[in-house]
């Protein structure tokens, strides 16, 4: 049975699968406006999920052909995957902050096996071992690089412009840009009095940005063409300040289930990275890649127990980490090491 939650003041949340996935679903929010239902997010691109999308519009008494227009709070298939669907249906735009857009973009105009390519030298300079590089030359040669999600996600027709008001008649929802889970994150948030009347200053779609009980994945920004050394540990800590500053009076994430105390969960986030910063500087006593620096965190499960690419994601948030103990001038890389090994200082 199709799972709708009402939120009050024109907007509800639909419940949207995720095939195979230990986060069962996103949260697709639906706010009403003078010109039409528009959608925030639209979930995975699955027969099953967009069984559940429109299931959950038509339990509202709408059809995806009414649907005006999509905000996408992030690139991610579990959120962007089924836009390009919605809008051949209903001829609706779709909006996305420009970062997220080029990473879109991109990803759409490499050629196949790129990827692959990319991530499996990029797996062997962090110090994965061959068995883990192997199938992923394997899946090269064989093609099924074609597989993967998110290879021709929807190009969108609007920019989300941060700190603008975004074009939806009779709403006010102004764009937060939240760099740090990706480039282009955004949170939107819909400046109007609580329906409730909660205390604070209206709500928040906060996407994948903040949520009541997780963290966020936060690993390296990924272009094969770019050098620049990014931070999105750091890009993601200065986001969680200033959307803690914002005072809302509730949250509307993608997941789990809408909250309060939005201040209060910053502050659970920012004392969590920190704590977990000053444990690596304990691992990286003695000088270790970022793999084995994965190998040692401490993850919802023992390494031993992680799949392939899981593992993937979980290099790429130790390296994130590093990064971040780098630029602050706690750790170093150790000259003349490779793969590269790092040391706290």
């Amino acid at each position: 049975m199709t799972q709708v939650t009402e939120h009050g003041g024109g907007v509800w949340s639909l419940r949207v699968p995720i095939p195979d996935n230990p986060l069962g679903h996103t949260l697709v929010h639906v706010l009403d406006t003078g010109l039409g239902p528009v959608l925030v997010d639209t979930g995975w691109d699955d027969p099953a999920s967009w069984v559940e999308l429109t299931a959950g519009l038509g339990a509202l008494g709408l059809g995806v052909a009414d649907v005006h227009g999509v905000v996408i709070t992030h690139h991610h298939p579990d959120h962007h995957g089924l836009s390009g669907r919605v809008r051949e249906e209903s001829g609706a735009w779709i909006a996305m902050h420009a970062a997220d857009t080029a990473v879109v973009r991109r990803t759409r105009e490499s050629g196949p096996g790129t990827w692959l390519d990319y991530l499996a030298h990029k797996l062997a300079t962090v110090g994965a071992p061959d068995d883990h590089v192997a199938p992923l030359r394997a899946a090269r040669a064989s093609g099924r690089m074609d597989t993967l999600p998110g290879l021709r996600s929807a190009l969108p027709d609007r920019e989300i412009v941060p700190g603008e008001l975004l074009d939806l008649a009779g709403r006010r929802l102004r764009a937060i840009w939240t760099p740090g889970h990706t480039p282009g994150h955004v949170c939107l948030h819909l400046e109007e009095e609580h329906p409730s009347r909660l205390p604070g200053h209206g709500r928040l779609f906060s996407g994948d940005h903040l949520l009541p009980g997780i963290s966020p994945h936060i690993g390296l920004y990924e272009d094969p063409d770019d050098d620049a050394v990014t931070d999105p540990l750091g890009d993601y800590l200065d986001s969680l300040e200033r959307v803690g500053r914002l005072g809302v009076a509730e949250v509307l994430p993608a997941h789990q289930h809408a909250f309060t105390d939005a201040a209060g969960r910053v502050r659970e986030l920012l004392d969590h990275h920190e704590e977990r910063l000053t444990g690596l500087l304990g691992l990286l006593a003695a000088p270790l890649t970022p793999w084995q620096l994965a190998e040692r965190m401490e993850w919802n499960r023992p390494w031993e127990q992680i799949p392939h690419g899981s593992r993937n994601i979980a290099v790429s948030e130790a390296e994130a980490h590093v990064r971040r103990l780098v630029k602050l001038g706690r750790a170093e890389p150790v000259a003349g090491t490779d793969p590269v090994e790092y040391v706290a200082v």
